[in-house]
């Protein structure tokens, strides 16, 4: 029996407004056997210093993806997700957004 081949890691980045857009993206990839990894909503209150830690984590997330996938509606890229569309050029992670006419 051979070795399996890993599947592609691609990580979900974006405004957390776009829940149902983020579903939908999930469902499809996970579909075509990709592992994906994304942010998820929390029922806290989020203090600045939990905001940066949350921040922190999805970084990390970023780091085990071989792609980052910007999930976004209308054009709109917040400043934390070019933050992370920055931070993913800087370890050469393809970037890539489910609107295709997105410039990033």
């Amino acid at each position: 029996m051979g070795a399996v081949e890993r599947p592609r890691v691609v990580c979900l980045c974006g405004s957390l407004r776009f829940q149902d857009l983020f579903a939908s993206e999930r469902r499809r990839l996970t579909s075509r056997g990709v592992i994906v990894l994304g942010p998820e909503a929390t029922d806290e209150e989020l203090t600045p210093s939990r905001r940066a830690a949350l921040g922190e984590l999805h970084l990390r997330r970023i780091d085990l993806a071989d792609e980052v996938r910007v999930v976004s509606e209308g054009g709109y890229v917040g400043a934390s997700t070019r933050r992370e569309i920055a931070y993913a050029r800087e370890r050469g992670k393809l970037v890539s957004s489910v609107e295709p006419t997105l410039a990033l």
